[in-house]
């Protein structure tokens, strides 16, 4: 099997131990498919400064092919956080940087490539709308991270062109999400993920609605926990699925799975490692 991430990667700067780690959710999906024995690669934009150098440098270590990625003059995505109790908070970012400013400006000879690939995993701060919408039309299965950001407009402009869509639901009540589950649903979509953090996940496939009690450690760093979540379902999801197993088999153990890769994940500092130091 082989996997892609599409759009964005950042550092995330830890501003109370001056250390920034790689991360971002279609870098993160990418690293983690890689861990999981998958071959994996990554696709997006890359800035000159020592923010893109780390996560770069950190990628390649990984094993993730990045031949396709753009490099432009400016700066890499950056995020500031904190932690706080193990949990990490956000203080700020600037946007996925050149990702935004510039954008990934994907060629035929991209979208040929891109289509060779078993999943490509996308999300909201990819800024990759219309590509998703063009690959998915040419035949493509898509992922795609919602994380909290619910606007009908944009379910309605991209569920039709996601198979299986992630949203990040602790913010709102059960009913509001068994709502948004049955509208990706209605929409198409094969299979919906929720998480709701330390109440577990929730998989919908419209005729069934499965949940998936996390298993709960005390936390390094959260970081990339849902991400590692996301990952690890789909990759076994899809590895069961293609080798035959019963769907309703596939998806129990794909979530079992995904619990015990997530709570590992919460140990590691960062996304995935690799930390650089920086000047603030």
């Amino acid at each position: 099997m082989h996997v892609i991430g599409l759009g964005d990667q950042v550092v995330d700067k830890y501003e109370n131990i001056q250390v920034m780690y790689p991360g971002g959710n279609a870098m993160n999906f990418a690293i983690f498919a890689q861990k999981l024995g998958v071959s994996a690669a990554f696709l997006g934009a890359f800035g000159n400064d020592a923010e893109a150098a780390c996560v770069e440098h950190a990628a390649k270590a990984e094993g993730v092919d990045l031949s396709h990625c753009r490099h432009y003059d400016g700066e890499n995505g950056c995020a500031r956080v904190r932690l706080q109790n193990g949990d990490r908070v956000f203080m700020g970012s600037n946007r996925c940087g050149v990702l935004r400013t510039v954008g990934l400006h994907l060629t035929k000879a991209d979208d040929t490539y891109l289509l060779g690939f078993r999943l490509i995993h996308s999300s909201i701060f990819s800024y990759a709308d219309e590509d998703i919408q063009r690959l998915h039309t040419a035949g493509a299965t898509i992922s795609f991270d919602f994380s909290d950001r619910f606007a009908p407009e944009y379910l309605e402009k991209m569920l039709c062109f996601v198979d299986f869509p992630v949203f990040s639901c602790s913010h709102i009540s059960m009913e509001e999400m068994e709502k948004l589950m049955q509208t990706a649903v209605a929409a198409g979509c094969e299979a919906v993920l929720c998480t709701r953090g330390a109440e577990g996940a929730w998989l919908c496939t419209g005729d069934q609605i499965f949940h998936q009690q996390p298993h709960l450690v005390k936390a390094k760093d959260t970081m990339a926990a849902g991400d590692s979540f996301l990952t690890c379902f789909l990759i076994r999801y899809l590895q069961q699925i293609d080798s035959g197993i019963l769907k309703e088999e596939a998806i129990q153990s794909a979530l079992a799975q995904a619990a015990e890769f997530s709570a590992a994940q919460c140990m590691v500092d960062g996304s995935f490692g690799h930390g650089c130091p920086f000047n603030s």
